[in-house]
C-alpha cells in the first residue's frame, strides 16, 4: 500500500505545482501592459487635448483610434461642457457615469466590464478636460461574476486531468497485462505469463504480477505432472495386458467347455481397457500440442462417407443407418488420423444413443462464420439428448451424464473429449446443441483458412 499511496499523494501535488505554474502564466499572458497604461493616463489625456486644439475631432479620433489599434485601450476625452471631443456618437452609460462620478451598484454583469480610470487635466487656458480609460482585460474577466475563479477552475480542470490521466495509464498498464495474460491462460495456454521481472521495483501491481506469473506457473506445472501421470499409467498397464492376453490363449486351450463364457466375458474386458489405455495415449499425445501432428491434404467428403459407413455397418443390430449428406468437395491440411478420429467419435457417440430404428445424418457444408468461411460437419441423431446446463461438459475427459448408462453402452467419457482436441488443434472448433425435434447434434467447424480446393481441381 505504501508504494500506491505514494504515486497518489505525489501525483496530487503535481497536479498542484502545475495549476499554480498554468494560472501564473496565463495571468501574466493575458495583462502585459495594465500597469503601464494606468501611469499614461495623464499623457494620453494632454496628446488627445493637442491633437484637438490642433485638428479638431478629426485629429482626436484618430489619436485615439491608434491608441485602441496599438494597446487596445478605449479613451472617452470630455471638454468642461461634458462634450466627448473625438466625436463618438454614442457613449456607453457606465462612461458617462464614470466621468460624473455616479455612485452605483456593480451587478454580475458590471463585474464582467473592463476596469475604468479617470484623469482630469488642465490647459494653459484654464479649461478642465477629463479622460476616461478603460483598461485592458484584466483577471476579472476571466475569473468570473460575483469573483468565481472560471479560468481557475479551467486551468485546475486541465491539469489535474493530465496528472490523473498520467497516473491512471501508469496503474493500468499492468493490469492490461495481467487481464491478456488471464484470458490466455483461461484460452488453454498455460504458458501465458505477465512478464513482470523477478527483481526490480516493488508494488502493489507489480507484486500482484508475479503472484499471478506464480500461479500460472503452478498450474503448468500441474497440468504437465497430470498429464505426465496419464501417459506414464496408460503405458505401464499395457504390460499386464499384454501378459493377460497371452494366459488368457492358453487358458482357452485347456479349459472345459463350460468356462468358455467366462473367459470370453475376460476377453471383452481386456479388449474394453486395452481401448481405454488407447484412448488415453490419444489424448496425452493431443495435450502435448501441434508439434507431433503430420499435415497433409486430406478429403474430408471421402473420410466422412466411409465413417459413415463403417459406423453403419457397426450400428445395423439396432437397425440404425448413418447418411451422409454431402453436396461438394472439400480438401484441408490436416492429420488423416486426428480428424478422423474426431468425426468417428461424434458419429459413433450418435448411433450408441439414437434411438433405435432411427437415422443419424452427417451433413458436410460451407459457411460464414465469425472467423470467415468455413468447412462445417454436422452429426445429428435421434437420442435423448443432453440437458442443457451439460453440453459444454460432455467434451472433458471422462465426464458422465449417467453412470450407469454409460456402462451399459461401455462409453468411458474419452470419446468426445479426444475430438475436441483434435479438431482445436486443426484451428477448428467444436460445440453440441439439442434439436428442437428430438436429439443432440454436434457442429465442427474448421476455418477456411485450413481448406483447399478439390483435388482434381
Amino acid at each position: 500500500m505504501k508504494s500506491l499511496f505514494l504515486r497518489i499523494f505525489l501525483s496530487f501535488w503535481a497536479a498542484q505545482a502545475l495549476f499554480l505554474v498554468l494560472a501564473i502564466l496565463v495571468t501574466i499572458a493575458m495583462n502585459p501592459a495594465r500597469h503601464t497604461i494606468e501611469n499614461q493616463g495623464p499623457e494620453i489625456l494632454a496628446e488627445t487635448v493637442n491633437a484637438y486644439q490642433s485638428g479638431g475631432e478629426h485629429a482626436a479620433h484618430e489619436y485615439l483610434e491608434g491608441l485602441w489599434q496599438q494597446e487596445h485601450v478605449r479613451a472617452f476625452v470630455f471638454d468642461p461642457a461634458g462634450k466627448e471631443i473625438s466625436g463618438h456618437q454614442h457613449i456607453p452609460p457606465w462612461i458617462e457615469d464614470s466621468r460624473r462620478n455616479v455612485s452605483f451598484h456593480r451587478g454580475w454583469l458590471d463585474n464582467l466590464m473592463p476596469d475604468r480610470i479617470k484623469r482630469q487635466g488642465l490647459t494653459l487656458d484654464g479649461k478642465r478636460y477629463t479622460l476616461v480609460l478603460e483598461l485592458p482585460p484584466g483577471p476579472r474577466i476571466f475569473f468570473g461574476p460575483h469573483e468565481i475563479p472560471g479560468l481557475g477552475i479551467t486551468i485546475a480542470i486541465i491539469s489535474s486531468g493530465l496528472v490523473c490521466y498520467l497516473l491512471a495509464r501508469s496503474m493500468t498498464s499492468p493490469v492490461t497485462r495481467l487481464r491478456q495474460a488471464a484470458q490466455s491462460l483461461a484460452a488453454g495456454d498455460l504458458s501465458a505469463r505477465t512478464g513482470a521481472p523477478a527483481g526490480g521495483p516493488r508494488g502493489e501491481m507489480v507484486e500482484l504480477m508475479r503472484d499471478f506469473d506464480r500461479m500460472a506457473e503452478r498450474l503448468e506445472s500441474l497440468v504437465e505432472s497430470q498429464s505426465r501421470l496419464l501417459k506414464d499409467v496408460s503405458h505401464e498397464l499395457r504390460s499386464p495386458l499384454a501378459r493377460l492376453s497371452v494366459a488368457l490363449g492358453l487358458a482357452r486351450q485347456r479349459a472345459a467347455p463350460e468356462i468358455e463364457g467366462q473367459l470370453n466375458r475376460i476377453e471383452l474386458e481386456a479388449d474394453r481397457l486395452n481401448q481405454l489405455i488407447q484412448r488415453l495415449l490419444t489424448i496425452s499425445r493431443l495435450e502435448s500440442g501441434a508439434d507431433g501432428i503430420r499435415k497433409t491434404k486430406v478429403s474430408v467428403r471421402e473420410l466422412v462417407d466411409q465413417v459413415a459407413h463403417d459406423a453403419e455397418y457397426e450400428s445395423a443390430g439396432r437397425g440404425c443407418r448413418v447418411i451422409a449428406a454431402d453436396d461438394d468437395e472439400f480438401v484441408v491440411e490436416a492429420d488423416a488420423d486426428l480428424l478422423r478420429s474426431a468425426i468417428e467419435n461424434v458419429v459413433r457417440n450418435a448411433t450408441r444413443y439414437t434411438a433405435e430404428g432411427t437415422t443419424v445424418e452427417v451433413r458436410l457444408e460451407r459457411a460464414n462464420g465469425a472467423r470467415g468461411n468455413e468447412m462445417v460437419v454436422r452429426v445429428a441423431d435421434a437420442g435423448p439428448g443432453v440437458p442443457d446446463a451439460a453440453l459444454a461438459k460432455i467434451f472433458e475427459p471422462f465426464y458422465r451424464l449417467d453412470d450407469a448408462r454409460n456402462r451399459q453402452t461401455g462409453g468411458a467419457g474419452l470419446g468426445l473429449s479426444i475430438a475436441d482436441r483434435a479438431i482445436r488443434l486443426h484451428g477448428g472448433q467444436i460445440g453440441a446443441s439439442n434439436r428442437k425435434e428430438g436429439g443432440l447434434e454436434v457442429e465442427i467447424r474448421i476455418p477456411d483458412a485450413a481448406v483447399f480446393p478439390p483435388l482434381n481441381g
